[in-house]
């Protein structure tokens, strides 16, 4: 999964990024609205951490300007800013959840978790599939109950075909998920990924079959 930081104090915005990525997200960080909507113009991204004090255009301009333009991607707002008013305005403009400094990045995680998972109508924290289980919570996997050692990006893409399934995740998606702003990852490195993830899922009642020209799909082998 995808993150874009919105934060314009850089001690705040990089010790976000670095727990969040601890997580196994891939971040990128933005210090201005306009940078962001330079970000979003030309990247996928799956969750928006928003500050609203930011220099020039505030985070209710980013908020607004991006739900005009029909991108529904789930907002938090991160802020200092504890008014009522100020939660109303938030939410009015278009962010999902609010939250108020000081914060702790478990209570940050949980509620990625939480909105990630409603914008992709998934009740469950566990991703589950013919014996397969990701947690998202304590970020372990098993397969048929036995624990599954997988790479960050090993992660991240099993988990984009978790939550799709039984829909097709194109190419192009695996690689917007997985390349942060500042490092870029190919569709052949992914291909090379999804070779290792089929050698660790062998064993277990899961394929991830390739749909030509599209991109990959998970399914049981029977199907």
């Amino acid at each position: 999964m995808r993150i874009l930081i919105v934060e314009d104090e850089p001690l705040v915005a990089q010790g976000l990024k670095q727990g969040l990525e601890q997580l196994r997200y891939t971040v990128d960080v933005a210090s201005s609205a306009e940078e962001a909507e330079s970000f979003v113009q030309y990247e996928s991204f799956d969750m928006a951490l928003v500050d609203i004090g930011l220099p020039k255009a505030d985070g209710f301009h980013f908020i607004r300007q991006l739900r005009a333009r029909g991108q529904n991607l789930p907002i938090l707002v991160l802020t200092a800013r504890d008014s009522m008013d100020d939660t109303i305005r938030g939410l009015d403009a278009g962010a999902d959840d609010y939250m108020t400094k000081p914060y702790r990045l478990p209570e940050i995680a949980a509620r990625i978790r939480a909105l990630i998972r409603r914008s992709n109508a998934i009740a469950d924290a566990c991703l589950r599939h013919n014996g397969l289980c990701l947690d998202t919570r304590s970020h372990t996997a098993t397969l048929d109950e036995i624990p599954l050692e997988l790479t960050n990006r090993e992660w991240a893409i099993l988990e984009l075909l978790l939550m799709a399934s039984p829909a097709v995740v194109s190419k192009d998606k695996l690689v917007q998920s997985l390349a942060g702003w500042d490092s870029d990852i190919t569709q052949n490195a992914i291909e090379v990924h999804i070779s290792r993830l089929r050698g660790k899922l062998s064993s277990g009642n899961i394929v991830i079959r390739t749909i030509r020209g599209i991109g990959y799909r998970v399914d049981a082998p029977e199907n």
